[in-house]
């Protein structure tokens, strides 16, 4: 329960402050990390929303870990690009 509700709290506050800095940022790696974040605090919320029978297994449950990393992987990519043309 302490596992859960920990994963709960600080998903939310991780979310929450992707939320506040979203207007800010207009660097699209950093849209992208954002938008990782959110989609992670999701796939928590559905896993335990899973874990107590609300919901079923559905498709869900295989596409948010896809979708997650891909906005991740996608942001460092643009991340090294960027940092390989300012080298040269």
């Amino acid at each position: 329960m302490i596992f859960v509700s920990s994963q709960l709290i600080l998903g939310a506050i991780g979310a929450f402050l992707a939320i506040l800095l979203w207007p800010k940022i207009r660097d699209a790696a950093w849209m992208l990390v954002i938008f990782g974040v959110i989609v992670a605090y999701i796939e928590t919320v559905y896993s335990v929303l899973k874990d107590f029978g609300i919901v079923g297994d559905g498709f869900l449950s295989f596409i948010l870990p896809v979708v997650r990393m891909t906005f991740f992987i996608s942001a460092f990519a643009i991340m090294v690009y960027k940092q390989s043309r300012r080298d040269l």
